[in-house]
């Protein structure tokens, strides 16, 4: 077989690979769509052959792709379009990442995985780039679903402790770096054991159920995280929030709570369900830990529930 027949022989194979397939020139210009990327994506190979337009298939909007970013060394830059990417550990010429792609003509998002590689030439200079897109649309609907399930309480749908120790461990970093308060509300549900005693535990989960769900609408930014710590006991983390905005979100969960009127014929200080808020507001520094913004909440939590319950206080490290 001579080099004419090789050459014949590797595009055919490209064209009829099962993974869909193509491959960009020196110029960033496509010279292969194989089948696969036809099915895949629902653009024929003559629409994108000899184009750098090939962006079309995957985006309604332009913008740069993996391989190009591979033909106009531009991979410095690459966390900045993909959701993730890695590096081949063996050769440091392979590359791997993947995002969500709106596929226009297919009119569906598909979640794909993009591993892209270039070729040189016998003087070293790229010739060619290959990049290879794998649908992993189900596989990250799964693992969504399940890190979700993971990190979410199962009664109250708030966020859970787990997620709650993740997004404070990366807001007190965020803090530091930029110089920022940050704030933390405790919130106890106040005498729950006697709800409980009195109304059933049954009683006692609708209760927090609905305390939940008035908590998540008492907060009005993305930024804040509303969890579960555990128990009775709720907590909402307000990064870039400092004391005085904290208080006046804890005074609202508060008077919002207390608004609901649950009867609560057992509480020692109201007809109706009550809670008791502690605040701790701290500009951490690089000597400050997050253990010292959960200290001051919960000290000012035990001091709200010292002075008779239903009541905000807040604290400032």
């Amino acid at each position: 077989m001579d080099i004419t027949e090789q050459h014949s022989f590797a595009i055919n194979l490209m064209q009829n690979m099962a993974t869909a397939t193509f491959v960009l020139d020196a110029a960033g210009k496509v010279i292969i769509w194989n089948h696969a990327c036809e099915r895949l994506t629902g653009i024929m190979a003559d629409e994108v052959m000899g184009t750098n337009e090939y962006w079309k298939a995957l985006y309604s909007e332009k913008r740069i792709c993996l391989a190009d970013l591979l033909v106009r060394g531009y991979l410095d830059n690459i966390e900045k379009w993909y959701d993730f990417f890695d590096i081949d550990s063996d050769d440091n010429n392979s590359y791997s990442a993947g995002n969500w792609c709106d596929m226009p003509r297919l009119g569906t998002d598909l979640y794909l995985r993009f591993e892209v590689g270039p070729i040189y030439g016998a003087d070293g200079e790229l010739v060619a780039v290959v990049e290879t897109l794998q649908d992993m649309t189900e596989h990250k609907n799964t693992k969504t679903a399940l890190e979700k399930l993971i990190l979410v309480d199962e009664m109250t749908k708030l966020s859970n402790r787990r997620y709650f120790d993740e997004r404070l461990n990366i807001e007190w970093n965020r803090a530091k770096q930029h110089h920022l308060p940050i704030s933390l509300i405790m919130v106890d549900v106040d005498f729950l054991s006697k709800f409980n005693d009195s109304y059933g535990t049954r009683r006692g989960d609708e209760c927090l159920k609905s305390i939940a769900k008035t908590l998540r609408q008492s907060v009005f930014r993305g930024s804040e995280v509303v969890a579960r710590y555990g128990g009775e006991e709720f907590c909402i983390l307000l990064p870039g929030i400092d004391t005085e905005g904290a208080y006046s979100v804890a005074e609202r969960i508060r008077e919002n709570i207390s608004g609901m009127q649950l009867e609560h014929e057992s509480s020692h200080i109201s007809d109706w369900v009550t809670v008791s808020n502690g605040m701790g507001t701290i500009r951490p520094s690089f000597d400050d830990q997050t253990s010292q913004l959960i200290s001051l909440a919960d000290a000012a939590l035990e001091k709200a529930k010292n002075q008779g319950r239903n009541q905000s206080v807040k604290a400032v490290a």
